[in-house]
Formats: C-alpha cells, sequence, structure tokens
C-alpha cells in the first residue's frame, strides 16, 4: 500500500494534501460472494442505517440466517416485501438468485476474470448496473485500479477538492484521475473520506 499512497501523493498535490489530512489506508472488504451481491442490491439508494435494518430482517428471514441462492427462492416475494423491500428490489435478488443458482453467474470464476468482464456478467442480473459492479470489484474483489465515475460521493468529492463549481461528468473525473492509475481505488477511498 506504501507504494499507491507515494505514487498518488506524487502524482497529485491535492490528493498529497487529503492523504495527509485523513490518514492511513483502511479500506474494508467484503466475501467476494452472493450475500455481498445481495447487500448491494438491499443497500441501493438507502442510508446505511434504513439498509442495515431490511439486510438483517431478510437474513433473519431465511433459515441460520445463510443468505443462498436457494434460501431466497424459498421465501415468498410477499415474505421478502415483509422485510422492507422494495417490489423492485425484491425481483432484483430474486433474479439474482437464479442466475446464480443456474450458474450464469459463477462467483467462483469473477477473481480470475479483467474488470470489463466481471461488469459484464454482474450487469446482466436485473437491478445491477456499473456501479454495484464497481464496489463489487472495489471491496469484494479488492481491485485497486476501479474508478467509479458513475458514483455520487466520488462526483462530489472531486467537485470540492478540485474548486470546481459543478460536478464532474465521466470525462472529466477520468482526465482528472489520469496520474491516479493504476491505484484509483485507493484515490476513490481517500475521495469518499473528504466526505465524512
Amino acid at each position: 500500500m506504501r507504494k499507491a499512497i507515494l505514487h498518488l501523493k506524487k502524482a497529485d498535490p491535492v490528493l498529497r494534501s487529503l492523504i495527509d489530512r485523513v490518514g492511513a489506508y483502511r479500506i474494508e472488504y467484503r466475501n467476494p460472494g452472493f450475500e455481498t451481491l445481495v447487500r448491494s442490491i438491499v443497500y441501493q439508494q438507502l442510508s446505511g442505517k434504513v439498509a442495515r435494518v431490511i439486510f438483517d430482517r431478510l437474513a433473519a428471514a431465511v433459515p441460520g440466517g445463510q443468505l443462498t441462492p436457494e434460501a431466497i427462492l424459498k421465501l415468498t416475494p410477499a415474505r421478502m416485501r415483509k422485510a422492507g423491500l422494495s417490489k423492485q428490489k425484491t425481483a432484483y435478488i430474486r433474479d439474482l438468485s437464479r442466475k446464480t443458482k443456474r450458474g450464469a453467474l459463477d462467483f467462483s470464476v469473477l477473481p480470475e476474470l479483467t474488470d470489463e468482464e466481471v461488469i459484464a456478467m454482474l450487469t446482466q442480473v436485473k437491478g445491477i448496473g456499473v456501479w454495484t459492479a464497481h464496489m463489487f470489484l472495489m471491496f469484494a474483489l479488492e481491485r485497486p485500479n476501479v474508478l467509479p465515475t458513475g458514483d455520487l460521493g466520488i462526483r462530489m468529492a472531486i467537485r470540492n477538492q478540485y474548486g470546481m463549481d459543478e460536478l464532474p461528468n465521466a470525462k472529466e473525473i477520468e482526465e482528472r484521475a489520469a496520474g491516479w492509475h493504476p491505484y484509483c481505488t485507493v484515490a476513490s477511498w481517500y475521495l469518499w473520506r473528504s466526505l465524512d
């Protein structure tokens, strides 16, 4: 990690200042499996506190609290809705469960795939877009060079840290991040911390 920090500090004076203020890089990783993707769907567009309650209710609804494709598919959509999931998220999680159960989405092969291949595999599931795939790449597969250009937090942090009047678009973020490669995940983590 020292190499990444030194690279970013040398490449970008704004990041250097931010890294010095925030301190040590302490990203938390999740297991790169089915449950993590279910969690990602539950957490979409919700506050962390609300999403955590819904996720915990969903886990409590399945025997043994083990979120597996088979366990999810044994729940009725009505039971999933009772846990607090919207109709849409219920459909997304059930689609994820079906695709995983029949092997269209194979978590065991994801670590060997390129970022683009992982994104293509994950986004075949209803409700999983590029943003969710980026989060999975960063926080589950531990990829060091992911730049989530569609993330509102990243856009806000770049606007704030670089004194921009407007939120930057994807092209502007990619241009700004040209010097961050191959450590865009690390840069993103520090940008998110700037919003705390």
